[in-house]
């Protein structure tokens, strides 16, 4: 069952900011780990902020907080790589989630273009030129230039409602 639809919480969300975010939870994503290299200095966050922005040229747009640790060195380096996990990778975005001095330690990884780590196991990689960033409040949007993209054959790892989940064809789909 999917529930009755009756209304469980709205409002302005400047006077509820978790019951906002519970709300933003209801739209199902694909979970990322978003990294970057900028002389011997990489980063790694996990995002779910990723979404396709145009496919002539080829752009693609994700967000990181201006409060992130990790800020200055997707700012400094030229490149970035969008790393979309697959269904048995939640340790692995559990790990990126959490401030760490080497993320990096004990994931296998590949540089990509300009350096950017590619994760191994993931879903797909786009290897992106940092295009333009634009300030949107507490957050940093990034777009990338892909220059490089793959997918393999995993299934993706979603997001919902403060969770993990796996997806299923849906029985309507045909």
């Amino acid at each position: 069952m999917s529930g009755t639809g009756e209304m469980l919480e709205g409002g302005d969300p400047a006077a509820d900011r978790r019951a906002f975010r519970r709300s933003l939870g209801m739209f199902a994503t694909g979970v990322t780990v978003v990294t970057a290299r900028a002389g011997d200095q990489m980063v790694g966050v996990t995002a779910n902020s990723f979404t396709s922005v145009s496919l002539d040229p080829p752009l693609v747009l994700w967000s990181i907080d201006k409060s992130s640790t990790s800020l200055p060195i997707f700012m400094a380096g030229t490149h970035f790589a969008v790393n979309v996990l697959a269904q048995g990778q939640v340790a692995l975005s559990n790990h990126f989630a959490r401030t760490a001095p080497d993320k990096f330690g004990g994931v296998d990884w590949t540089p990509g273009v300009g350096g950017a780590p590619l994760i191994s196991g993931t879903a797909a990689v786009f290897e992106c030129r940092r295009a333009v960033e634009h300030d949107a409040g507490d957050h940093i949007l990034m777009v990338g230039h892909v220059e490089r993209h793959a997918r393999f054959d995993r299934d993706v790892l979603l997001f919902h409602a403060g969770t993990y989940k796996a997806a299923t064809a849906h029985p309507d789909a045909g």
